[in-house]
């Protein structure tokens, strides 16, 4: 199992409680992105630098990706696509996409889209909160869990 980062947007305490997990499972953490960050040096995170451009970091997971690997995104058609690898994809909030909620998240997300691009102000998602700090780090902590029991 392998866990991938969409670290262009990814929250700096999402990437820290992962840097945790790392260290402490000795899962591999892999951050993507199309800049420059700092990762902390070990033998479990790693970070690839792509080109700049639209989606590209996304199909670069979307590549990479194989079934039983894990996909922190908060980007619902990137969920949906590692979804159809046998992948599975948690947000920063903690919820975990699966194949029985990720039509309705598309869904939601594609109805969203056209009322902004209608015009509408949708306003943003909220600032990360300490609790959605810990619904992550909880969610993780449970992936983690059941996939080494598989």
């Amino acid at each position: 199992m392998k866990i991938w980062v969409d670290a262009d947007a990814c929250p700096v305490a999402i990437k820290e409680i992962l840097f945790r997990a790392a260290r402490r499972t000795t899962i591999h953490v892999c951050l993507v992105a199309n800049h420059f960050l700092s990762v902390p040096a070990s033998p479990y995170i790693s970070f690839i630098k792509v080109s700049k451009g639209f989606d590209v970091a996304d199909n670069e997971i979307v590549k990479q990706v194989l079934a039983d690997d894990l996909v922190v995104t908060a980007d619902i058609p990137l969920a949906a696509e590692v979804i159809e690898k046998g992948a599975c994809a948690l947000n920063p909030r903690g919820e975990l996409y699966t194949q029985d909620n990720i039509k309705d998240r598309l869904t939601m997300r594609d109805f969203m889209d056209n009322l902004r691009g209608s015009g509408i102000d949708t306003g943003g998602p909220p600032a990360l909160s300490a609790n959605d700090r810990m619904m992550f780090a909880n969610a993780l902590d449970k992936y983690i869990t059941q996939a080494r029991q598989s």
